[in-house]
């Protein structure tokens, strides 16, 4: 019967490239020079912290141009709340997100019935897996899931026949 996986996963490969980047674009333009800027990839958050907010909104517009242009959607990304640190400068915290969570699998398996097509969806940890009897009606799955606004970078593997 065939069947694929819908995940979410970002390749962290290409977001240490992209902050690798952004961190050499901040040190060549002119507008940061004799500020302090730091952007920081721990496990599965990217941590940034700039000398005022203007330098910060710019910072994270140069990662997002960067992670886009190494085919990682900004969708990933959670921007945490914009906190003081030391003297003037401003830090902000953004988190990875990486697979489905539960509620999010509940409202895509609830898209997938309301399509009506013979297709059954079942939640595996944080990932959907989706079977059906014809590829058809799969990929028309995909289409529908690739046209919708689930605030999720969704990738569709393990396409099984």
């Amino acid at each position: 019967m065939p069947s694929f996986d819908i995940v979410s996963k970002v390749e962290m490969q290409e977001v240490d490239n992209a902050v690798n980047q952004t961190c050499k674009e901040v040190d060549q333009r002119y507008d940061f020079k004799g500020t302090h800027n730091e952007i920081t990839l721990n496990n599965d958050s990217i941590t940034i912290l700039a000398a005022d907010d203007y330098k910060l909104q710019a910072i994270t517009d140069i990662l997002k141009g960067k992670l886009t242009r190494r085919k990682v959607s900004p969708k990933c990304l959670d921007f945490g709340k914009v906190e003081d640190a030391s003297g003037l400068a401003v830090r902000q915290h953004i988190n990875l997100v990486q697979g489905i969570s539960k509620e999010k699998g509940k409202e895509i398996v609830k898209m997938i019935k309301g399509t009506k097509l013979k297709v059954q969806a079942q939640i595996n940890e944080d990932e959907v897996r989706v079977t059906g009897k014809k590829i058809d009606d799969l990929q028309e799955v995909m289409q529908m899931l690739k046209g919708a606004d689930l605030d999720l970078d969704l990738q569709f593997v393990n396409m099984r026949s």
